[in-house]
């Protein structure tokens, strides 16, 4: 864990203009920066920044939050990810709260000494490709050969390894790397008297994480040697575990998130064909079975997956599996397959920009079409096999976590076979019950008894707020601005009269006086954390919230913090707007008053609604006097709204 003095560090001397400028081209506009929203395509600049607030604000996807958050957006990053790319990029040296064991101090020098070799590496075979002899004559020509221009080659930072034995290691060593070392990495193989290097005399596809560092590599042979296989990988290690790595996510990750949609292909030169074709989402598991790691990779960026297979591919029913996969995440999958003799990099090379895009578009096919047209063509008129094909298709519609969907497929799939929905559906409760059993699942006292409640995800962070929200997300916004600030409040029931109080302390006073806590659980959970720190210390520090590692409390206290009017500098063209905090007494007491005058109105329309049931005389009796003392208030709260107003 980085400790909270670095991360405070990291803050205080980070720059949101500084880092965000990195990422894309601000102008300055008045006191603050303006620029194009990297989330969305628009021609009108919305995307703003505040180097006094230290936020940023994009009007256009409602994103916004603090420097971190930036970086967790644009590149993905987790929070300790974005800490640490900030702590590089600022010279900060990162303290953690406790001193790590020696076996994690090993473990770290090790991965860390792993990353500055595959760095060093990919850095050789570059220049190996650019500025030798042998690398221009066989892996330039190579890849020119292959249709490769320079812009898709230095994108992907392509390289070439000599064809002597050991050409690379002995390099390396000279420049101070162990033999250790560069076995552990993979990268020289053989031992320590004839070391050799692993990928000689292969063109080189360096292979980056999310992030961008180089983890590994892929090598294809350009010479045709019955004995050695075509394509070689760098073996597991601390850092490459091909199972959680994707070829060219670190490339397609801006294209993925404002597209929305991920393309998967099977290997290096179908990405970087479809690249070059401005097929800019697209990455590839480099041959291995997809796995639910590399598919979470791709959720982190979209919930839309389209999958491109080769016409003539034998892989095709393996790819069921992988389907299915998607769909246990909770992904939306799409199926492509090519005209036979194609591959997506063969594909790419016969057709325009265009033509690729207008394919991809036209021959999308959902999973369950795609399913059924495999399998039906394989069942033919074979009872058994129908059945088995039925089957198989309501297996993977049971995958499926959100209820809504599998029902929408289940009637989609009883079109295509021709087969009632309710025999489906008891097909369907038939899967569903051997995945729970599958999986040593134990049901709640409410599935038990046949009851279902649809819940909606906890990964989104995302709400719906109805009016009790909307005032509350209101008063908070007014605290959080203006929280700590004194004014004059009229006395609510003598005539100019007034008192001197902060804005959270009147709005403490009043939902204190009325035991009332705010509907939205998220905002309550914010309320409550400044009442606390503002009890303490007496002040408000916006700074700590902008700085939260939940970005969604980032996110939301920057909207806050950034309002409208500044986007577009209205008094600058001699335009006046009217603020709150010109009449903040007034407004505040405004609030408060609408959201009083909600609740008791919401306790009134409960209490009708008791009335309407059978009651005891008695109980009929109290609920008609809380009626009438409800309705008092009501007409109080109105009359003071009245005046307020």
């Amino acid at each position: 864990m980085i400790s909270r003095k670095t991360i405070d560090e990291i803050f205080s001397t980070a720059r949101v203009e500084e880092v965000i400028g990195d990422f894309i081209q601000l102008k300055k506009s008045g006191s603050n920066y303006k620029g194009f929203s990297p989330f969305s395509n628009e021609k009108t600049p919305s995307f703003m920044v505040s180097p006094a607030k230290q936020i940023w604000k994009d009007f256009s996807s409602g994103k916004g939050g603090s420097v971190v958050s930036f970086l967790m957006e644009h590149e993905q990053f987790t929070y300790p990810e974005a800490l640490t790319w900030l702590a590089k990029r600022y010279n900060i040296e990162i303290e953690e709260d406790r001193e790590r064991t020696e076996e994690e101090v090993a473990q770290f020098k090790e991965k860390e000494n792993q990353y500055v070799l595959t760095t060093f590496a990919a850095d050789y075979f570059k220049k190996q490709l650019h500025e030798t002899e042998e690398g221009k004559t066989i892996g330039l020509s190579y890849f020119k050969e292959r249709g490769f221009n320079n812009e898709t080659i230095q994108h992907f930072d392509l390289g070439y390894s000599p064809e002597a034995w050991d050409a690379f290691t002995s390099y390396a060593m000279q420049k101070g790397y162990s033999y250790e070392l560069l076995k552990e990495t993979g990268l020289t193989v053989g031992n320590p008297e004839r070391p050799v290097d692993r990928f000689r005399e292969r063109v080189i596809f360096p292979i980056h994480s999310f992030s961008g560092r180089v983890l590994g590599f892929g090598g294809r042979i350009l010479k045709n040697q019955v004995k050695t296989a075509k394509y070689l990988n760098s073996p597991e290690n601390e850092i490459y575990h091909k199972s959680k790595i994707l070829y060219g996510i670190f490339q397609a990750k801006q294209e993925i998130l404002k597209k929305d949609e991920c393309i998967l292909v099977e290997g290096y030169t179908d990405v970087l064909s479809l690249y070059q074709s401005g097929v800019e989402n697209v990455v590839a598991s480099s041959g291995t079975a997809l796995t639910p790691e590399q598919i979470r990779l791709i959720k982190r960026l979209t919930n839309n997956i389209i999958l491109i297979y080769d016409g003539d591919s034998a892989g095709i029913k393996a790819s069921f599996r992988g389907i299915d996969l998607i769909l246990e995440q909770e992904l939306n999958v799409k199926v492509i397959v090519l005209p036979d003799g194609d591959d997506p990099d063969s594909f790419a090379k016969k057709h325009s920009d265009t033509e690729i895009q207008d394919f991809i578009k036209k021959n999308a096919t959902d999973f369950i079409k795609f399913k059924i047209k495999i399998l039906k063509d394989d069942a033919g008129n074979d009872p058994i096999k129908k059945a088995e094909m039925i089957s198989g298709v309501v297996e993977s519609i049971a995958l499926i976590p959100n209820i809504i969907q599998q029902e929408i497929y289940v009637r989609e799939a009883s079109n295509l076979l021709d087969v009632r929905e309710e025999t489906l559906f008891r097909q369907l409760e038939i899967e569903k019950l051997a995945n729970k059993k599958k999986f040593n699942y134990k049901p709640t006292k409410e599935e038990s008894e046949g009851k279902v409640t649809l819940q909606k995800s906890t990964e989104t962070h995302d709400f719906s707020i109805d009016r009790f929200g909307k005032l509350e997300e209101d008063i908070l916004q007014s605290i959080i601005k203006y929280g700590d600030k004194k004014y004059e409040f009229p006395h609510p029931t003598l005539k100019n009269k007034f008192y001197e109080s902060t804005v959270l302390e009147e709005v403490i006073t009043q939902l204190e006086e009325d035991k009332i806590i705010f509907s939205v659980p998220f905002y309550n959970k914010i309320y409550t954390d400044l009442k606390s720190e503002f009890i303490q210390q007496q002040n408000i520090d916006t700074a700590s919230l902008i700085q939260h590692p939940d970005e969604k409390i980032s996110k939301i206290v920057s909207d806050f913090l950034f309002e409208k009017y500044e986007l577009s500098n209205w008094e600058r063209q001699g335009m006046v707007t009217p603020k709150k905090e010109d009449n903040m007494a007034k407004h505040i007491q405004e609030l408060l008053l609408n959201y009083k005058r909600l609740i008791v109105i919401k306790m009134i329309n409960q209490a009708k609604e008791e009335i309407s049931k059978e009651l005891e005389p008695y109980e009929r009796l109290n609920v008609l006097e809380n009626i009438m003392k409800l309705k008092k208030v009501l007409s109080n709260l109105e009359q003071i709204l009245g005046r307020v107003v």
